[in-house]
């Protein structure tokens, strides 16, 4: 207990000296894990309504943040890690403001967004409750490996997890971590009516190697799918055991960003929503909370840009990138695509060129930009995307790009890091939250 009240303190210490100087958010939790490696399992594992982590390649933060919002909105007090720090000292980090020197939560429930590999970490510490899996696709392949090895790290999640997992019935290797699971685990799903099943392809990559092949049981009274009605507002169908396909349906829902991807990430957090409050989940309060969801920092926001609408869109592998055109390159705008390969963005780009940038071409793009500019640019090239500038330099990029719109409405694409540095010079100049204090 001593050993955690002197891990606490050195943590809220860093972390007061971390704001003043505008240090980044991990470094607390980093001081306090190492003063105390129990110090998540010791702190989380007493919260009544217990822990979820949600999962996967795409839709992580968006998710998270939609299912904090209706949980809270039935009333239940829930911590989460609102950064989107995919880091157990992330979490820390998110704690640390949240709990005394004795390490009691004031939440009831804990909803984090973790990535596959350090979901498993974190449940070394303190296993899940309950687990939410989106999806798998190439992400990040040398951070990674294969696609097979990231579907494993999610269904060994699954398999540590103690109450109830809700799965992706339309990607099969997430669907078949329900194999996995403990005994007594509830199961659910959610994915889409068969009304839209042809579009799946702009949703995700299919694996379709035969022996990755797995058999989904029938949308059963639990499952959510969704059902659009235009680009923004849509139902969601609750089991499929009715005349018309489906069963009773929640909706018109609406939300603030657009597209499918967005759509089917509230359909995973209402699953989850409905699969931890029961008979207390209702639809009327969950319509009215997705609809009041902002768009997370960077993904899909919409920043007022001296009068006019800019859209910054994080891409970080074909399928995202390819939903991302498909959402946003429908209504063509000035657009810069800033491409960066540190990191947290994965070292190999090669996956652009499983992108098809055909829809660009009308309007061509003004700038490309990051560590692999011109990388980008050549590759827009081959699909003859007219391309204005090459600029590395991603502040000369956007200062240019911002001079030359003349009040028009634009987009960015860009990378994890090239969305911090971009987001951070739009945040001094037209005074926006910080990272991690979006409300």
């Amino acid at each position: 207990m001593l050993r955690t009240t002197a891990a606490i303190a050195a943590g809220k210490l860093t972390q007061a000296v971390a704001k003043r100087r505008g240090g980044g958010s991990a470094l607390p939790g980093l001081v306090a894990e190492r003063l105390d490696p129990k110090i998540l399992g010791r702190t989380l594992a007493s919260l009544p309504r217990g822990i979820v982590v949600v999962s996967g390649t795409n839709g992580k933060t968006t998710t998270t943040r939609m299912l904090v919002a209706l949980i809270r909105a039935h009333g239940i007090r829930v911590f989460t890690n609102p950064t989107g720090s995919n880091f157990t000292r992330g979490v820390i980090s998110a704690l640390l403001g949240e709990i005394g020197l004795r390490g009691r939560p004031v939440a009831e429930m804990a909803i984090l967004e973790l990535d596959e590999a350090h979901a498993l970490k974190f449940a070394d510490a303190v296993s899940p409750t309950h687990a939410l899996l989106l999806n798998v696709a190439r992400d990040q392949l040398d951070r990674f490996a294969e696609i097979d090895h990231t579907a494993k790290l999610l269904a060994q999640l699954a398999a540590r997890t103690t109450a109830g997992v809700v799965l992706n019935r339309d990607d099969s290797l997430v669907a078949r971590s329900a194999d996995g699971v403990r005994p007594g685990v509830r199961v659910t799903y959610f994915g889409v009516d068969e009304s839209i099943a042809d579009r799946l392809p702009e949703l995700m990559e299919q694996d379709t190697r035969t022996d990755d092949a797995y058999v989904v049981p029938p949308p059963g009274e639990d499952d959510v799918l969704l059902r659009p009605r235009d680009e923004r507002s849509f139902d969601l169908v609750i089991g499929a055991d009715g005349d018309d396909g489906g069963g009773p349906a929640i909706g018109p829902i609406e939300l603030k960003q657009r597209g499918l991807a967005a759509m089917m990430n509230a359909t995973a957090a209402t699953a989850m929503a409905r699969h931890l409050l029961g008979a207390r989940f209702d639809p009327d309060i969950a319509a009215s909370a997705l609809g009041a969801v902002t768009a997370p920092f960077g993904r899909g926001e919409v920043i007022d840009a001296d009068g006019a609408p800019l859209e910054l869109v994080l891409v970080k592998n074909p399928a995202g990138f390819t939903v991302a055109l498909n959402t946003y390159g429908s209504t063509p705008v000035r657009t810069m695509i800033a491409i960066n390969d540190s990191y947290a963005d994965g070292r190999d780009v090669s996956w652009l060129y499983d992108v098809s940038f055909e829809s660009l071409r009308t309007v061509g793009v003004a700038a490309t930009s990051g560590v692999r500019a011109y990388d980008m640019a050549l590759r827009l090239q081959y699909d003859e995307v007219p391309v204005g500038r090459v600029e590395p330099d991603l502040e000369r990029a956007l200062a240019q790009f911002l001079a030359e719109r003349a009040g028009q409405p634009a987009r960015i694409f860009c990378t994890y890091t090239a969305m911090m540095t971009l987001r951070r010079d739009l945040a001094a100049r037209y005074h926006l939250a910080a990272f991690g204090q979006e409300a």
